[in-house]
């Protein structure tokens, strides 16, 4: 229900799907926290979804991390962050995933195993994974043989600024847009690197959503992941 693309996968591909996600459950570790003690069946519906955005690019897309950190629901996260001023701060929020530079894949459970519809956590701190592989996030994932740079960008760029727009007018007032949704989550407007996981959860979990408000976007997408159902 969750992704409803796997159900137009054929034979081979489901097999292959379902390959990666047994090559997954051995090469990481799957470790439970703060009490949380996920069954067999669990941990292979969450390294499932985690196979779907490799399964033609391939394991090494995961190659640089190793472990896989599982709350039971929410869990509180504290980040420091320095201003424009030098100034540095300390936050805490809730989160239901989060993915670290140069370490764990972090996720709530309940949140991996019963999504919101048209959205995926696993899928989506998978795509920050991704991104990563290129140093920064910045929603520049190591791009495909013959995926020219300039056109991702493009697509991309051009999005953002859209989503960004849309949602500067919805809060000034002008709804230019006749009180249509925006074509994205709004949480994707936070940064370009935030734009590329929401567009990869949505490519997969709610695709006619992105291939509605942003088609160059959807296509990339699927020259990237090799999904073009």
């Amino acid at each position: 229900r969750a992704l409803p693309r796997l159900r137009r996968l054929d034979a081979g591909r489901r097999q292959r799907l379902a390959d990666t996600a047994v090559l997954l459950r051995a090469e990481k570790a799957f470790q439970g926290v703060a009490g949380a003690a996920p069954t067999a069946a669990e941990l292979d519906a969450v390294a499932l979804q985690a196979a779907v955005p490799i399964l033609e690019i391939g394991l090494d897309g995961y190659a640089a991390w190793t472990t896989v950190l599982i709350y039971p629901s929410d869990f509180v996260a504290t980040h420091e962050y320095e201003d424009e001023a030098g100034v540095v701060h300390t936050e805490q929020g809730a989160l239901i995933g989060e993915a670290w530079q140069g370490g764990p894949l972090v996720l709530s459970l309940a949140s991996a195993l019963a999504p919101e519809p048209g959205s995926n956590v696993v899928i989506h701190e998978c795509a920050h994974k991704l991104d990563m592989r290129q140093g920064a996030v910045n929603g520049l994932p190591p791009l495909r043989r013959g995926m020219p740079v300039a056109e991702w960008a493009a697509a991309f760029e051009a999005a953002y600024a859209a989503l960004r727009a849309h949602l500067e007018a919805e809060e000034g007032g002008g709804d230019p847009h006749r009180g249509q949704p925006p074509p994205l989550d709004p949480y994707a407007a936070e940064d370009p690197g935030e734009f590329f996981a929401v567009a990869t959860e949505a490519y997969f979990a709610d695709p006619a959503r992105l291939r509605r408000g942003f088609p160059a976007v959807y296509q990339q997408l699927a020259r990237l992941y090799g999904w073009s159902l």
